[in-house]
């Protein structure tokens, strides 16, 4: 219902836009603590769904390739050492199991639940694109670390709103209904309008042209209902409605930031490759 939605976001968005405001550090202690309770609630998911793994190692390889680039002191690339690191742990953990097939299935869980979280990582990764905002621009004043972030956020937010809101008043054809049966193709056209407007008015506040804008909003939010998805169908493998029940009228964390683990990376190659 919207009101269990206005009420998770009357927890989640408070400390996003505090993080927001202050920048540098507490961007990355709010994304670090997301992709934490976020991979607890994949691999809880994963266990359910008959999946075995390494939790543990899980959780802290979905920090490293969450935080690991923030790391300076490293030559090389700091982000990707690390992670390499700790798949070099992960397959020395998976070695312990006695039936090999169990052993490789452990492995390859536990990468793939650490990866798929981690991927919150490019939120952070989006304000150090090195994309020039200009400052004369009307939000200019943001700065090129905030204002990126806060466009992929409210980018986001205004597909998940609009399809939701459009989906129940006009929904009538099932979008991947073997995944998620509330999913309407309606709903999902109307987000991806508000999406596209909403990047556009935001990348021309910025500075940059409307039309770069309106693609920057209709990928991100088309890799947003992916995120969506993706999240549904794991829980549909593991026989459950929510990520968790972390969250007052609407489950997990999971839940609230599964759109983001794939738009975030599709916003940082975007802003990298066209608006830098």
């Amino acid at each position: 219902m919207l009101r269990d939605r206005a009420r998770s976001a009357a927890i989640l968005v408070p400390p996003l836009l505090v993080a927001l405001w202050l920048g540098g550090g507490w961007i990355l202690l709010v994304v670090g603590v997301a992709t934490v309770v976020g991979a607890w609630e994949a691999f809880r998911l994963l266990t359910a769904a008959g999946h075995a793994s390494l939790p543990v190692l899980g959780i802290v390889l979905a920090a490293v390739i969450a935080l690991g680039d923030s790391v300076k002191v490293l030559p090389g690339g700091s982000g990707i050492l690390l992670a390499g690191l700790g798949v070099v742990l992960v397959g020395i953990g998976a070695l312990t199991r006695l039936d090999p097939r169990e052993g490789i299935a452990v492995f390859a869980t536990t990468t793939f639940g650490a990866l798929y979280v981690g991927l919150l990582g490019f939120v952070a990764r989006l304000g150090s694109t090195g994309a020039f905002v200009d400052q004369s621009a009307l939000l200019g004043w943001l700065g090129s670390e905030r204002a990126w972030i806060l466009a992929l956020v409210l980018v986001v937010w205004a597909y998940d709103t609009a399809a939701y809101l459009v989906g129940r008043r006009f929904g009538r054809r099932p979008f991947m209904h073997h995944i998620s049966p509330k999913k309407t193709v309606e709903g999902v056209a109307g987000g991806l309008v508000a999406a596209l407007v909403v990047g556009a008015i935001l990348v021309a506040a910025f500075g940059r042209p409307v039309i770069a804008g309106a693609i920057f909003g209709l990928l991100v939010g088309a890799a947003a209902q992916a995120g969506d998805l993706a999240e549904s169908m794991l829980k549909r493998a593991a026989g459950a409605k929510e990520s968790s029940r972390l969250i007052p009228g609407h489950g997990g964390l999971l839940d609230r930031i599964d759109s983001f683990l794939f738009a975030a990376p599709v916003a940082f190659f975007y802003v990298v490759a066209v608006l830098r």
